[in-house]
């Protein structure tokens, strides 16, 4: 008798189990999944110690300095501080922030356009529920006083269209992994710098992940010490000149880890660090569409 009630007891324990509901992601942990993988915003934003490590306490409250032939500026503090962050702003104000490039008309420097380095235009692709989830995390981050330098801008701002961007996505097509990649590529604006890019301006037509954008021939400060520059690879499928001989694990592993398949390890501004969190399914989903490129020499 006491076995049938322990196996009856069993069953019941295994059912209830089975029939629990799923917890669903909340807005505040997609966000946070969003800005600290993929979005990699802590690449900029966050201040980094000499070795290029994060400085903790200090999450999002001004990073980067950039020195550009076209504008002199620092990553702004995006903490929910109200009188050197974000905090002031409204949730729309974030939102055209992000997708624009646009300050609020109460900001410092009102109305004046974001440094050309925000990706607003890779931006303008995430979904509304996305959008949402990255000003509900935002909120609940630490606020920091922590005034940054206003920007000099030597030229007008300018930002090249993105073609998928421009298109846009839905929550239908991104049911299809090589959908699925192709948004992740764009909201973590990867052709930023795997673009081929010439005098200012990317080449989406004919350069599309084949690389070549030199970082060093402007200054940049808030990478390691000893960092001298580098080169955006090749990342399409072309077999000697990109990544079309490398295994499905080794382009993960290069996006995660920052090791390249023959052991060396990849340089800023590739944001491995943050992309170590990305989620496998994700990272299949990059891989599928990074498969699916124009093979470029």
């Amino acid at each position: 008798m006491r076995r049938h009630c322990l196996t009856f007891a069993c069953i019941s324990f295994i059912v209830g189990l089975a029939v629990t509901p799923v917890q669903a992601e909340t807005l505040v942990e997609r966000g946070n999944y969003l800005v600290n993988t993929i979005l990699a915003c802590g690449n900029c934003h966050t201040p980094k110690d000499a070795n290029g490590a994060a400085i903790a306490d200090k999450e999002f409250s001004g990073g980067l300095s950039f020195t550009t032939p076209a504008f002199d500026a620092v990553a702004a503090n995006i903490t929910p501080d109200r009188d050197t962050g974000i905090g002031s702003w409204s949730d729309d104000e974030i939102k055209r922030a992000l997708t624009e490039g646009v300050r609020p008309a109460h900001a410092r420097l009102p109305g004046v356009p974001l440094a050309a380095v925000m990706p607003a235009g890779f931006y303008k692709a995430l979904l509304p529920r996305d959008l949402d989830a990255i000003v509900a995390y935002m909120r609940t981050v630490k606020p920091v006083a922590s005034a940054v330098a206003s920007p000099v801008y030597k030229l007008p701002v300018y930002r090249d269209a993105y073609p998928d961007a421009e298109a846009g996505f839905t929550e239908e097509a991104l049911k299809d992994p090589v959908k699925r990649g192709a948004y992740l590529a764009t909201i973590g604006h990867c052709m930023e710098c795997h673009a081929t890019w010439d005098k200012g301006v990317s080449d989406y037509r004919g350069g599309f992940g084949k690389g070549g954008r030199p970082f060093g021939a402007f200054v940049v400060k808030g990478f390691p010490a000893n960092w001298e520059g580098s080169k955006a690879a090749n990342i399409t499928p072309h077999r000697t000149a990109g990544i079309g001989a490398w295994s499905d694990a080794e382009i993960k592993r290069a996006i995660a880890q920052g090791v390249r398949p023959d052991g060396r390890v990849l340089k800023p501004p590739m944001a491995f660090a943050w992309y170590a969190g990305i989620k496998d399914d994700d990272l299949n989903a990059i891989v599928a569409w990074l498969r699916t490129l124009p093979p470029l020499e």
